[in-house]
């Protein structure tokens, strides 16, 4: 049980470390035009997880995939809640913040279920939500960033099961 739970954390390392990877990308920051700022950071790792958690819930009647979703969830949290101590957050501060953020991932996750039957105006409506960009421009002019989550949810839905219990997360957007 102790090695099963340890490689477990290790595999949700491992897809956490790529999706942050993939969230640091400059591509964020230069082509899409989005702010640099800890609340894109954090929306943009919710996207990404929620396409994950999706691929995940197709194999929910798995007892195995189960608990590695509450794991993952667990972690996500508990890594953010971490990373805001670092920066000098008091407690206080911390438990609204994690109050809010997990309400924002649900609205996320809830919205991702319900990307692929979107049309460009529900995609651009959505990202705007989320995401600030840098310039006077809006999100209607963006349709980069619609196109890179179009691909990323298309890539998620092709992972073998196995990829992502591993956190075998290799999307290239180029």
């Amino acid at each position: 049980m102790i090695n099963y739970t340890k490689q477990t954390n290790i595999q949700i390392d491992a897809l956490f470390n790529s999706i942050l990877i993939l969230c640091r990308d400059p591509v964020f920051y230069t082509k899409f035009d989005l702010i640099d700022t800890f609340q894109n950071r954090i929306h943009l790792i919710f996207i990404h997880f929620s396409f994950i958690f999706m691929k995940i819930k197709q194999n929910n009647k798995n007892e195995m995939f189960k608990n590695f979703y509450q794991r993952l969830f667990d972690s996500i949290f508990s890594k953010i809640e971490l990373n805001m101590r670092e920066v000098g957050f008091g407690d206080t501060k911390i438990n609204n913040n994690m109050r809010l953020l997990v309400k924002k991932f649900y609205n996320i996750l809830f919205n991702c279920e319900k990307y692929k039957k979107m049309n460009i105006d529900d995609k651009i409506k959505f990202f705007s939500n989320y995401l600030e960009l840098n310039s006077i421009k809006n999100m209607t002019n963006n349709s980069a960033i619609i196109e890179y989550f179009d691909k990323y949810e298309t890539f998620c839905f092709d992972l073998s099961p196995d990829s992502v219990l591993k956190g075998e997360l290799k999307f290239n957007y180029k």
